[in-house]
């Protein structure tokens, strides 16, 4: 290992906005069964599917429904 590193020619991590942070939430086993079988329809994981789907939500700026 150097002692030193020449850093003046680094660019920024473009993976930056791509982060991701683990949390736990307390969910209605409703909606988790949901998203399984949609899990299962897609072949894609059902907590990949809950992120897409709130990423979709805040992207689009949605804004809660109380009913």
């Amino acid at each position: 290992m150097k002692a030193e590193y020449d850093l003046s020619k680094a660019r920024p991590n473009p993976y930056i906005d791509k982060l991701r942070r683990p949390v736990t939430l307390n969910l209605d086993t409703y909606a988790i069964d949901y998203f399984k079988r949609e899990a299962d329809r897609t072949g894609i994981p059902y907590q990949r599917l809950i992120n897409m789907y709130l990423v979709q939500c805040a992207r689009q700026e949605k804004h809660v429904e109380f009913v």
